[in-house]
């Protein structure tokens, strides 16, 4: 079925229609009508075909629903492929951290990408975090350049 809230507009311009006769059992009216309807999307080449109904129009509606789907199917995959690949290779798991916070026997913040330490760490609880940006910005400043390279 086909979410309300995800709505997909095809224009008729996209869309090859073409209509042949139902094949298989059912009666006289099988063999004598073009009722089966066969949809297909061009800019995609999706394919989508419904003999189901006795109508040629029942069909084409069913097919329009079926197709609709497989579009939006396709462009949510698009999407999540485009977020992915914005997301980078993170993969977080146990013990993945970016920071160490050593309180005892001697206080220390230290940034593990970049190697940037501050000895104080209650300023850092406290909202002191420039150094740390900055270091994160030269560190992926590098990469990039690295990754260009």
């Amino acid at each position: 079925m086909l979410e309300q809230t995800d709505e997909i507009d095809i224009p008729d311009e996209d869309i090859r229609t073409d209509v042949y006769r139902s094949g298989g059992p059912g009666g006289q009216s099988v063999n004598t009508t073009d009722s089966a309807v066969r949809l297909t999307h061009l800019p995609t080449g999706t394919v989508v075909s419904c003999q189901n109904e006795k109508s040629q129009l029942q069909n084409k509606a069913s097919a329009m629903v079926v197709l609709k789907a497989k579009l939006l199917a396709l462009k949510k995959a698009e999407e999540k492929a485009h977020l992915d690949g914005m997301r980078g290779d993170v993969q977080a798991s146990w013990g993945d951290q970016m920071r160490n916070y050593v309180l005892n026997p001697y206080q220390i913040v230290k940034d593990l990408r970049t190697g940037y330490e501050q000895g104080n760490p209650s300023t850092v609880f406290d909202g002191d975090l420039d150094g740390f940006i900055e270091a994160g910005i030269r560190w992926r400043r590098g990469s990039e350049k690295a990754d260009e390279n």
